[in-house]
């Protein structure tokens, strides 16, 4: 099935699609480092469909094909609590290129990304406005028409009985990779739409991994440390509570869901990247300075990483450092980060140390990536009549 790339960044979303079935007729970036690690990776065929530049300035007429989906993350800085959250205001709002992009080519779905800061309280109204957007696409934002004007049009609009524009049915949904089995607690709100005249009747994949399952794993079975040939260690107050509370809910049954995956699951067959050789392995290349202080703490090695973030200082809140047992800490190194956001030991990321850390950083976990693309791709298969 024929799809097209928005925003690709480094290549997580883009990469889950492909590995779900999806082929890329055109994939769009405009920063230069990750448009060379997209080409660089001959998953997506050395890049012969990107486009490097302004998504602004690109033309869908050179894309002849019929569009199954169209996907991306939209620049997420106006709605991110690490940025000013401008939200509308901000001129890196890309979701009216996003609008854009559905009007020209008419996908039979679409699957967009965004921070979990866009369902702030604050931002509901322009939450509302995103949707009705990506509902009504051929609903079209006039030059002097402000972003509450059109708003007011869409809602008009959606009151009619009668439609006869392009529509879609539109779901959303606030997710934690870690939960489909990514060793990050990354939440993300997904945007997931179906052209009305398909008639799909689609729900989100049911989530396949808890934090219930992993400490029953840790503290009622063991299984966890004995997985990896480590003595139990002493169970604080605040982990006993959670026990006797799992206890008392599964009773002698374990959880059906898979544990969630950690930090130490995720990394744990890749050497010592302080050792000499460590340099064998794929950008596995040890980096110091890291360093505990208020906010800033990393995150523990039995537990799913914090979500991996694209600060432009660097790496706020200490969520690229490793904590270990006894409070120590290092940074991640590339390959493990890479690990963390589920891509592959043999995919290769261009730029420098903090360019590469803000392309994981943005990037969508390639593995959650393919879960959720692979449930809309069975899905059009079906109304397709293919098997």
């Amino acid at each position: 099935m024929n799809s097209i790339e928005l925003f690709a960044g480094a290549g997580g979303l883009a990469l889950g699609l492909v590995n779900s079935g999806f082929q890329h007729k055109a994939i769009v970036e405009v920063n230069k480092d990750a448009c060379k690690t997209i080409r660089n990776n001959n998953v997506f065929d050395y890049g012969k469909k990107l486009y490097e530049g302004n998504i602004i300035n690109f033309d869908y007429t050179t894309i002849e094909n019929e569009i199954d989906l169209i996907s991306g993350g939209p620049p997420c800085q106006p709605f991110s609590l690490g940025g000013k959250s401008q939200a509308n205001n901000d001129s890196r709002d890309m979701f009216p290129q996003a609008v854009n992009a559905i009007r020209e080519k008419k996908p039979k779905a679409f699957i967009f990304e965004n921070v979990k800061g866009l369902m702030r309280k604050s931002f509901e109204p322009y939450f509302k406005y995103i949707i009705l957007q990506l509902q009504y696409p051929s609903i079209e934002r006039s030059t002097n028409e402000s972003w509450e004007q059109h708003h007011a049009a869409l809602e008009k609009y959606h009151a009619q009985s009668a439609h006869t524009g392009l529509e879609y049915n539109v779901t959303y949904k606030l997710v934690n990779a870690a939960d489909y089995g990514v060793p990050q607690k990354r939440e993300r709100v997904f945007f997931i739409g179906f052209r009305t005249d398909i008639h799909i009747n689609w729900t989100f994949p049911e989530p396949t991994h808890s934090e219930d399952a992993l400490i029953w794993e840790k503290w009622i079975s063991k299984d966890y440390w004995k997985q990896h040939q480590l003595l139990v260690p002493t169970i604080d107050e605040k982990t006993l509570k959670k026990v006797e509370k799992i206890k008392k809910k599964y009773g002698s049954s374990k959880p059906q869901y898979l544990p969630w995956v950690t930090v130490r699951d995720a990394i744990c067959n890749l050497p010592d990247p302080q050792k000499a050789h460590a340099k064998n392995f794929n950008q596995h290349i040890f980096k110091g300075g890291a360093k505990i202080y208020p906010g800033h703490t990393g995150s523990y090695i039995d537990d799913p990483s914090k979500a991996l973030k694209a600060g432009t200082h660097g790496v706020p809140g200490g969520e690229n450092m490793i904590r270990y047992e006894d409070g120590s800490v290092r940074y991640l190194t590339v390959r493990e980060s890479a690990r963390i956001q589920t891509f592959p030991d043999n995919f290769q990321f261009e730029g420098s140390w903090s360019e590469v850390m803000r392309q994981l950083g943005n990037a969508v976990p390639a593995k959650l990536a393919e879960k959720i693309g692979l449930s809309i791709f069975n899905a059009l298969i079906e109304i397709k009549g293919l098997t």
